[in-house]
């Protein structure tokens, strides 16, 4: 699987929990496709058409839900939010749960309904004794909807989404989770976790390009959804553009008012197959299996403590540590030096491998971490 890879061989790239390294199977969708419309312009439309349908089934695959029509091709994670949030019909002194470790998008959306008298409540997930014990805890009958990463980009940690989508399903709370730090990493079931809405870029760890999310919202909840953006791509007869009267789409595509990105969607295309062809299952075991990688030689190391929590089933593929004497911009700084390519989060350095990253450039990271010099 390292073929599929064609970075630099001094670079030890770290950082899929920010932007991903394109396999070269998307690079080359990319070129052919850029070749294609610099040579035949949009000769081949309806292939590129069908490419975007055949994308939501392999979207719709890859999280586990029967119906393509449940996924939307949006922007980014946090436009999804957006139309979540937005969407709805709030209700003053209604509330929103949602942790103290979120990424801004999955804090600032909710805290712009503030002003239309919603509450937000940012719970501390270490304040019980589990985080989804302090969520649910938190909820009252005003709860409206809870919110969460699936795993925090900052820590690393992993919460238990069964757990959380059980108890919003018994107590009729919608269920938001941003699952930009696991699509794509691990396996994930929206019908397992009882999700109503999804959301997850692709240029993380679904190793595809920037400018378009996944975002699934199970039927029980899209018709709750309002409205704010309208155009010929987002209705009922999208093709038919001599016909005057018309109606929203009643699948997921009302999300999506105008054209679709078609580089994009050849894009992203390419990555979903190679991660369904390498097998989820293999993939999450490769990448837990990385991160446990990591937690022995942070152990083993004479100067590094982890941040991140070691205890099973609560990690993914982030891993957060730092430097016992120095600080982590220092550490970090330094290891972005010498072509390491990582992240500050957390009060630490933030390393995220991904499944196909082999053990012997884990093991140069964190050496040269531990032997960092003095500032």
């Amino acid at each position: 699987m390292e073929s599929e890879f064609e970075l630099q061989q001094d670079l030890i790239h770290l950082n899929h929990a920010a932007v991903a390294p394109w396999p070269r199977c998307v690079r080359q969708a990319v070129e052919n496709f850029a070749r294609e419309n610099a040579t035949q312009g949009s000769l081949h439309y309806p292939d590129w058409v069908k490419k975007e349908a055949n994308l939501r089934r392999l979207l719709a695959q890859l999280i586990n839900t029967p119906q393509a029509d449940d996924i939307a091709l949006l922007k980014s994670t946090s436009e999804a939010l957006s139309v979540v949030a937005h969407g709805l019909s709030w209700q003053v002194g209604d509330n929103v749960v949602i942790s103290d470790q979120e990424f801004p998008s999955n804090r600032i959306v909710w805290e712009s309904l503030q002003e239309r008298g919603v509450e937000v409540r940012q719970v501390d997930l270490s304040s019980r004794d589990s985080p989804e014990q302090a969520l649910i805890l938190a909820c009252n009958p005003n709860t409206r909807l809870l919110a969460i990463s699936s795993v925090q980009y900052a820590t690393g940690l992993r919460v238990d989404l069964p757990t959380l989508g059980q108890f919003c399903r018994e107590q009729d709370i919608l269920f938001c989770i941003d699952a930009i730090q696991s699509i794509g990493a691990l396996q994930f079931d929206v019908n397992v976790v009882n999700a109503d809405f999804v959301m997850a870029d692709g240029h993380k760890w679904m190793l595809g390009p920037e400018g378009l999310a996944l975002f699934y919202s199970h039927p029980r909840a899209r018709d709750q959804l309002n409205l704010h953006q309208f155009g010929w791509h987002m209705v009922e007869h999208f093709e038919d553009f001599d016909r005057k009267d018309w109606q929203v789409a009643t699948t997921a595509r009302r999300f999506e008012c105008g054209s679709p990105n078609m580089l994009g969607i050849h894009a992203l295309h390419a990555s979903i197959e190679l991660l369904l062809a390498s097998g989820m299952e293999k993939v999450e075991q490769a990448v837990i299996a990385n991160a446990e990688i990591l937690f022995t030689l942070i152990q083993s190391s004479t100067n590094l403590e982890c941040l991140t929590d070691m205890t099973a089933g609560r990690y993914a593929g982030i891993v957060v540590f730092r430097h016992k004497h120095y600080p982590s911009e220092h550490v970090y700084r330094y290891l972005m030096q010498h072509r390491v390519l990582c992240a500050l989060r957390g009060g630490g350095v933030r390393f995220s491998p991904h499944f196909y990253t082999p053990a012997k450039l884990l093991e140069q990271a964190i050496s040269l971490a531990d032997n960092c010099p003095a500032p």
